[in-house]
C-alpha cells in the first residue's frame, strides 16, 4: 500500500503553520481586560483643565461640598424651623446662615429706637402735660420690647442655599417665605451696610431681577461672605446668560 500525500492534516503543512502564527501572537498580545487596552490607547493628557471664571463658579455651585469656610464663618449652626408639621421643608443641600453679629446690630438699633420712644413719651407727658402720649408711647414700647425678644430666634430662621440653577432664600417662623431666584434672571447684585454694620463688619446683599416680586435681600452677612457671594453670583449669572 502506498501512502497518500494528500491525507496529511492541514495543520502539519508549512503554509498553515505560517498562517496561524500571527493569530497566536495577536491573542497573546491582547490584554484580557478591555479597560487596560483603553488606558494604553488613551494616556492621561498633561494639559491643564479650562479655567473659565464662570465655569469655575458653576462647578462650585453644582457640587455641594458642605459648609464653606468663608460663607459659614461665624454663622449660626442650623436654620430655625417652625414646630408645626405643615411647615415648609428645608430639603437637601447645605443651608448658609447669617453672621452672629447681625443679632447684636439689631438689638442695638432697636434699643436706641426704644430709648427715643421712651424719652419722647416722658417729655410729652411730664413736661408738656400731654397725657394722651402714654397710649401711643406704651404701644410702641411693647412692640419694640417684643421685637427685642424674638430677634435672636428670627435671625436663625434666615438661610440661603446655592443650587445648580438658582439661589433659594428662606426666612420667618410664624410667616414663612421661600423664594428661588434663577441665576440667569439676576440683573444686579448690590452690597450695602450702615454705620452699625461697618462697626461689626457685616453687610446686606440685594439681588435684583427682572421681576420685582423675586427680589431678595440677605441681611447680616459678613463682609467677606457678601463679597464672595457677589462675585460668585455675577460669574454664574454671566455664564447662564451667555449659554456657556
Amino acid at each position: 500500500m502506498t501512502s497518500n500525500p494528500e491525507a496529511t492534516t492541514p495543520d502539519s503543512s508549512p503554509a498553515s503553520a505560517k498562517g496561524s502564527e500571527p493569530a497566536n501572537v495577536d491573542a497573546a498580545a491582547a490584554p484580557a481586560d478591555p479597560s487596560v487596552a483603553y488606558e494604553q490607547r488613551a494616556p492621561e493628557s498633561p494639559l491643564p483643565a479650562r479655567t473659565v471664571p464662570g465655569e469655575v463658579a458653576s462647578t462650585h455651585i453644582a457640587e455641594d461640598h458642605g459648609p464653606d469656610p468663608v460663607l459659614d464663618a461665624g454663622t449660626f449652626e442650623r436654620v430655625k424651623e417652625p414646630r408645626a408639621a405643615a411647615r415648609l421643608p428645608l430639603g437637601d443641600g447645605t443651608w448658609h446662615q447669617l453672621a452672629r453679629q447681625y443679632v447684636i446690630v439689631q438689638l442695638i438699633a432697636s434699643g436706641i429706637f426704644l430709648a427715643i420712644v421712651v424719652a419722647a413719651t416722658l417729655v410729652l407727658t411730664l413736661a408738656l402735660n400731654q397725657a394722651w402720649a402714654w397710649i401711643p408711647g406704651g404701644i410702641m414700647t411693647v412692640i419694640i420690647v417684643w421685637m427685642l425678644i424674638i430677634t435672636p430666634r428670627q435671625a436663625k430662621s434666615y438661610g440661603y442655599q446655592l443650587r445648580k440653577d438658582d439661589l433659594v432664600f428662606r426666612r420667618g417662623i410664624l410667616w414663612q417665605r421661600v423664594v428661588a431666584v434663577p441665576y440667569g434672571r439676576m440683573q444686579l447684585v448690590d452690597i450695602t451696610h450702615g454705620p452699625l454694620d461697618r462697626g461689626f463688619k457685616i453687610a446686606q446683599l440685594k439681588l435684583v431681577t427682572a421681576a420685582a416680586t423675586t427680589a431678595v435681600t440677605i441681611p447680616g452677612l459678613s463682609q467677606e461672605a457678601a463679597e464672595r457671594l457677589r462675585d460668585t453670583l455675577i460669574d454664574v449669572a454671566e455664564t447662564r446668560r451667555t449659554g456657556l
